[in-house]
């Protein structure tokens, strides 16, 4: 008679099937987990376990431990290790505890040079200090185990990250301000801005655009020797230049000039040149930032003159962010800026006003849509 084995058979879904098929084959899984799969699969397409042990090259009892683990837990516990108790702990609760609260603290609290924690200072500060805070059994830290203790608690006292602290008590009121000014924009837009008696710019300035020149000219590509354009290290600083630059809310036409510095002067000739710009506007409406240049007694003088022409709209203390023209600053920096040599001030000038000139060429619509859904206009 047949030997027939009474052992549970191992049935496998589709899935399962074809996931421990893919193990089996993989060059890349453990040697343990590959094993493992080819065991179900054997067992489960009617092999001993005598058979499996003897293919694979195996003992019975590791075949047999892995079928029951499937059995009773599953395809996913059979070929994985099931958890093992371990060694007891030797650092407390308690001891870890002081571990990271000690990382939580600057080294300089403690008498030393350094403004960050190393895992080889910290450790050595606890091995010589545990003893005398109750916690003995750090006596051996070892600076791995510092970077574990660590890693479990997602502290991480050699690191700096930096944030940008409120300092404007009104923020919320000018956010809002400057958003609505967006929105406004935007319902503009859509019933053909053009007739507006209203215009929207975003303005500010960006100094020190540096004048820098090669001491050698630039080679070009060449195909086999070298891919890239290649430069001298060597530079000459020919000075530098501010621009002052408004970009329309509702046409993406930007308004520019190029000084050599951003005073109120300068700002004045800009609010001129937009007050040419637009005159079929009644009003202008202006969102920059709180620039000593922009709130001046000689920029107030001027606005005295043309009272109701222009409004600001003031962004907050730190927060350019909300002020489109930087997403035009960064394309340009991107763009013109980046790795641009020149043998004078004029001609970075020039330069400038020519990438604007064929900015607005195709000018592109700056639109602000985070949160501006939330808003309504009354």
């Amino acid at each position: 008679m047949p030997f027939r084995s009474q052992k549970a058979k191992l049935r496998l879904q589709k899935d399962e099937l074809q996931r421990l098929e893919v193990i089996a084959r993989s060059r890349t899984e453990g040697l343990a987990r590959v094993e493992r799969a080819k065991i179900l699969l054997a067992y489960h397409a009617g092999e001993t376990v005598s058979a499996i042990a003897r293919n694979l090259g195996t003992n019975r009892p590791k075949v047999q431990r892995c079928i029951d683990k499937a059995l009773e837990l599953g395809v996913d516990a059979a070929l994985n290790d099931l958890p093992r108790p371990g060694k007891p702990p030797k650092l407390t609760p308690e001891a870890k505890a002081w571990v990271v609260a000690l990382a939580c603290m600057k080294p300089k609290d403690f008498g030393y040079s350094y403004e960050l924690w190393t895992t080889r200072l910290l450790s050595q500060h606890i091995r010589a200090h545990c003893e005398e805070y109750g916690h003995p059994c750090l006596k051996k830290l070892s600076r791995g185990t510092v970077s574990k203790i660590l890693n479990e608690s997602e502290v991480k006292p050699h690191k700096i990250r930096y944030y940008l602290e409120r300092r404007d008590p009104d923020f919320d009121t000018k956010m809002a301000q400057v958003l609505h000014v967006y929105k406004e924009v935007e319902i503009m837009s859509k019933r053909d801005g053009n007739g507006e008696l209203v215009a929207c710019l975003s303005y500010d300035e960006k100094p020190g655009i540096q004048a820098i020149g090669n001491t050698t000219p630039d080679l070009p590509p060449s195909p086999g020797n070298h891919p890239a354009i290649e430069r001298d290290h060597e530079y000459v600083r020919h000075g530098t230049l501010s621009l002052l630059a408004g970009i329309d809310l509702l046409t993406g036409h930007v308004l520019a000039r190029v000084e050599q510095s951003h005073t109120s002067k300068e700002f004045i000739e800009f609010l001129k040149m937009a007050d040419t710009y637009y005159a079929d506007k009644e009003r202008i409406k202006i969102i920059l930032d709180n620039h000593s240049a922009h709130l001046s007694k000689e920029t107030r003088d001027y606005l005295s003159t043309i009272p109701n022409r222009f409004e600001f709209v003031f962004t907050p203390k730190h927060a350019s962010w909300l002020n489109l023209i930087e997403t035009f600053f960064s394309k340009m920096t991107r763009t013109l800026l980046r790795g641009i040599r020149v043998d004078s001030v004029d001609e970075l000038k020039q330069r400038i006003l020519q990438y604007i000139a064929d900015i607005n060429e195709s000018p592109v619509v700056h639109r602000w849509k985070y949160k501006l859904d939330h808003l309504s206009i009354t």
